[in-house]
Parts: C-alpha cells; structure tokens; sequence
C-alpha cells in the first residue's frame, strides 16, 4: 500500500521583504514625513522680495474657519483707521487754533508789544548819546525827487525836562502824556545850508495814554498847527546858532503808540532867515508846492529826519508793529 507523500511546508517569510519597484506599479509613493514643523509656515519667516511671506507659508491662516469671516474683520480696521484720521485731523485743528490764538494774543495788547513798550521806554538812559544821535545819519532817497541826503550831528542838548522846551499850546496839548525825559540834537545838511533839531519826548503815559493822543493828533490835525510847532535848539558856535522860533520853517510830529515817545522834526535856514510861511512838512513835501520852505526841500529835512530816528528807536525797542509814517 503505497502511501502519499505529505504537502511540503511554506517556507518561512522573511522578517524584511524589500520593497521593488516595476513600471506596473500604480501606487503613490508616500513621501517621508518632516521631522519638526516647517519653518516657513513660522510668524518670524523672513519676508520675500515683494512683501511676500516666505516660501510655504500660506498668506491668510483661517484655523479651521471660512475664509469669508476674516472680511469684517478688514472692514472694521479700514473704518477705525477712518475714524482715528478724523480724529488726527480734528486734533490738528484744535492744537493750530490754539497756537494761532496764543500768537493773536501777542498782537497790539500781547506781552510781546507790552515788552517792546517797556523797552523803548528806557531807552533814554541806557542807551549811549551817540547811538540815540548818531554823528551822521544817512538819507537814502529821503531828500526831493528822491535824492540822498546826508546829516551831521552839530550839537546835543542836555538831556532835561519839558520846563521851556515848547510853546505854551504844544506844552498843553502834550500834557495828557506827561514829561519823562526830553532829548534833542540839532543836525545840518551836507551844504551846511539848512539845520534842524530832533527831539524825542519820552511820556510817562503807557499805551492807552499814547493812543488817546495819537487819535486827537489825527482827528484835531494838531500836527499841521503852526502854532503847535517845537522850538528848534540853537547851539553856540555852530551852524545852527541862530536858528530860533522864528527861524522855523517846516515840522514832522509823530506820537508813537507802540512806545511812550513822541518823534519830533524842525528845521530851517542856516543863515538866520526869518520864515515867514512855516509850512508843515507833508505840505511842503508835495509835487508842485510853491512855499519857500517847499522849494528849499526843508520839509524833506524835518520828514526825512525824524522817520529815520523813528525807525531806530523801534528797531532798538525791538518793536513787532510799525505804524506808518
């Protein structure tokens, strides 16, 4: 009896097949899991050219959420963003105003202007005489046709008080402002043909004082009176020895209300002459005047000198306004 021969066992499967590959194959390869998280898809990524984050990261992250929800968000950024320039704008505003109203406020009544007052105030006894009256003061275009003029000081008063040094109207017109101090200088020409005195009267009134005198100047015109003009000073033994009150041929007065002084012009012939038609010098500065003192130009010497110390003084006070002259 024969017997059938038993079925020959599988042989053991290896631990480890290695895996082959063959063009048939049609599986995907699975590529190898990343060991930590890409660095590209960190906040701290640098940035690409173009303002691009870097290579990988996704440039919007939803976690999980539509990407429709992260739209309010944007419109309510772009409104607050309107809002705080709104704000800025406002804000701007409010702090320009406030600048310009502080800056307002040291116009005519601001401590700027009060300082400069002050300062023009004492000008009389701290600055020296030849810096209040300079040995020669120049006349750009200050003569007729507007030609240059030129003026050398001949003498200097002692600086005193208004006892004498005007007429008895003038004196009472000025008294409103008082007398603090009365400086004057007496200058001539180049031809040393024509002499005239410079006076500044330092009041003891303050800015509302000069301006009430300043407007009933204007209003009354007292400053075209003959009978308010200044007394010129004659000097011994210079040219403008004999230039006395009736010597007096044309005037400039101007009452300053950004200082406590008054400017003050006379002038005349050096020879003595009598005036007999003393013009004031706006009037006798006019195209086609025919008065003596208008032909001889001395209604440019007293205009033309007493602009030019008016000028000085403020520009010594340090004055922000100017009134014209």
């Amino acid at each position: 009896m024969s017997r059938t021969p038993p079925a020959p066992s599988a042989p053991p499967r290896p631990a480890h097949r290695p895996r082959t590959e063959t063009p048939s194959e049609t599986t995907t390869r699975l590529r190898p899991v990343p060991a930590g998280p890409d660095p590209a898809l960190s906040w701290s990524a640098p940035m690409s050219p173009g303002g691009v984050p870097g290579a990988g990261r996704p440039a919007v992250v939803s976690f999980g959420e539509p990407e429709s929800r992260l739209r309010p968000f944007a419109r309510r950024t772009r409104a607050q963003v309107v809002a705080a320039a709104v704000c800025l704008v406002l804000g701007t505003g409010l702090i320009g105003g406030a600048v310009t109203g502080a800056w307002l406020a040291d116009g005519p009544e601001g401590p700027g202007t009060r300082h400069a007052f002050a300062v023009a105030g004492d000008l009389w006894h701290e600055v020296p005489v030849d810096q209040l009256f300079p040995p020669t003061v120049q006349g750009r275009g200050a003569g007729p046709g507007e030609a240059d003029r030129v003026w050398t000081r001949i003498a200097v008063a002692p600086d005193s008080g208004c006892k004498g040094a005007f007429d008895a109207l003038l004196t009472r017109a000025l008294a409103p402002v008082g007398c603090e101090r009365l400086l004057r200088a007496t200058y001539t020409d180049a031809t040393q043909s024509h002499v005239t005195t410079v006076g500044l009267l330092f009041t003891e009134a303050d800015a509302a004082g000069m301006e009430a005198l300043a407007r009933r100047f204007d209003r009354e015109r007292l400053d075209r009176r003959s009978d308010l003009m200044p007394l010129p000073y004659a000097a011994k033994d210079t040219a403008a020895e004999g230039f006395g009150p009736e010597q007096r041929a044309s005037w400039a007065i101007s009452v300053l209300t950004d200082a406590p002084v008054v400017v003050y012009a006379v002038s005349g012939w050096a020879d003595g002459r009598r005036a007999d038609e003393p013009q004031p010098a706006e009037d006798a500065m006019r195209s086609g005047a025919t008065t003596a003192p208008a032909q001889a130009g001395l209604g440019h010497e007293a205009r033309g000198l007493a602009d030019r110390f008016e000028r000085a003084l403020r520009q010594r006070a340090g004055t922000p306004t100017e009134r014209p002259s």
